[in-house]
Order: structure tokens, then C-alpha cells, then sequence
């Protein structure tokens, strides 16, 4: 259980590190993570329904691939 868990988090840690970079991360067979970038926009507050500027931001994504959709289903 040791192992297992020290290589998924170095697995991680290295996926991290990509996406941090904003390079594409594909898991062959599972699916694709990748940055998208968030344009700055105007929101609102919900309580008191002010403007409230959202600044632009970066977000990871992820795109599943075919097989685990058909896996899922």
C-alpha cells in the first residue's frame, strides 16, 4: 500500500508540474487533461446583486477519452 500510494503521488506531482508548464497530459485509454484559459468577465453577487469583476484565470480541464465513455455507460 506504501508503494502504490508513493507512485500515485509521484504520478501526480508530475502531471501537475506539466499542466502547471500548460503542456497536454493523455492517459492513453482513460482521457486527456489540459489548461484552458478563462476570459475575464463581470459577474454578479447573488445576495446583493452588485457587479463583481471576475478576473481572467487559467482552469485545468478534462476530456475523457472514447473508451471510458463506452466503459461508463
Amino acid at each position: 500500500k506504501k508503494d502504490a500510494d508513493r507512485l500515485l503521488n509521484a504520478a501526480l506531482d508530475i502531471m501537475t508540474a506539466a499542466l502547471a508548464k500548460g503542456e497536454k497530459v493523455q492517459l492513453s485509454g482513460f482521457g486527456t487533461f489540459e489548461v484552458k484559459h478563462r476570459q475575464a468577465r463581470v459577474g454578479r453577487n447573488p445576495a446583493t446583486r452588485q457587479a463583481v469583476e471576475i478576473p481572467a484565470s487559467r482552469v485545468p480541464d478534462f476530456k475523457p477519452s472514447q473508451t471510458l465513455k463506452e466503459r461508463v455507460k
